[in-house]
């Protein structure tokens, strides 16, 4: 299998959620998902603010990465739908200055 592929990721997170039955042991309840989701954007955060290395900080991406896709499987949207359909709205959004950095945003006048 292509492990550059999107297909390969969900198949390996699938794996990961059917090899521990998150199904039937509540690992896919959302709730609990958005708060290990939560976890791992404050474990990347703690690598950026404390100066961790950047192989640190790509492992913690890549949990907070496994949590989003298993998320979809979770509740049962095609997360590469979503992430295309989003890209295509964000590419059509202008951009601004806020505070010194780029924002690319809806903005309400």
């Amino acid at each position: 299998m292509n492990r550059d592929s999107y297909q390969a990721m969900l198949a390996a997170v699938q794996a990961f959620h059917d090899k521990h039955d998150f199904r039937n042991t509540g690992g896919e309840e959302l709730v609990y998902r958005v708060a290990l989701m939560a976890e791992e954007l404050g474990e990347i955060a703690a690598c950026v603010t404390k100066g961790k290395d950047r192989d640190k900080l790509a492992e913690e991406c890549a949990d907070l990465f496994i949590l989003l896709i298993g998320t979809a499987i979770s509740a049962d949207f095609d997360l590469n739908r979503a992430f295309w359909d989003k890209m295509e709205k964000i590419m059509q959004r202008e951009s601004k200055m806020v505070d010194g950095r780029i924002r690319v945003s809806e903005f309400r006048d």
